[in-house]
């Protein structure tokens, strides 16, 4: 799979704007300031394909990315920290429910920062993952901030918060050095059937 071709698809704002065609999806969830647009830009090695905003809480749609024609990338909206109105998070809630009751995930990949405890919606979202059956990898990002003496312990912290089932990959990951890009890509790619 080429993931230099990529283009923007569609920023779905409500169910009727997913798309027809099927394709596999990759979805990535994790909350507002944990750098999901930067993974995905550092997975594609592009610099701004996906926007990396400056206030947390940019994505506020489903945004889908077609890769090679032969699957989606799918950027959720990120929870739990952005500054929005409460009608506009229970906007955010609605879609996102209705895109995880669509079953339309062939891997999901949670983001959640390598340098501390999972938040609740970090462990809610891995809950929902779990109980839908839905594979998934646990991505802790900003690997590059973390002494190597604590990693081990911040990943099980992250393993035991989440309640992470056992072969959960829990995957240590730089977007900013490129750390773990490598054996994601691996998975992408299993997902996506290629």
């Amino acid at each position: 799979m080429n993931f230099h071709n990529v283009e923007f698809l569609i920023s779905a704002a409500s169910t009727n704007d997913f798309p027809q065609n099927r394709l596999p999806e990759i979805a990535f969830a994790g909350k507002s300031n944990v750098g999901k647009s930067s993974v995905i830009n550092r997975i594609l090695q592009r610099k701004n394909f996906a926007r990396v905003g400056d206030k947390p809480g940019k994505t506020v749609h489903v945004n889908y990315f077609t890769i090679d024609n032969k699957c989606y990338f799918v950027d959720l909206p990120g929870y739990g920290y952005a500054k929005v109105s409460q009608s506009e998070k229970e906007r955010w809630g609605r879609l996102m429910e209705a895109y995880f009751a669509s079953n339309r995930i062939d891997l999901g990949i949670l983001i959640v920062d390598a340098r501390h405890a999972p938040t609740n919606n970090d462990i809610t979202m891995a809950r929902w993952f779990i109980d839908s059956d839905c594979p998934f990898v646990v991505v802790a990002n900003k690997l590059d901030k973390v002494k190597k003496s604590q990693l081990e312990s911040n990943l099980q912290t992250i393993r035991e918060d989440l309640e992470l089932p056992e072969g959960c990959v829990v995957l240590p990951f730089s977007a900013e050095k490129g750390n773990g890009r490598d054996d994601l890509v691996k998975l992408i790619l299993q997902a996506a059937g290629e």
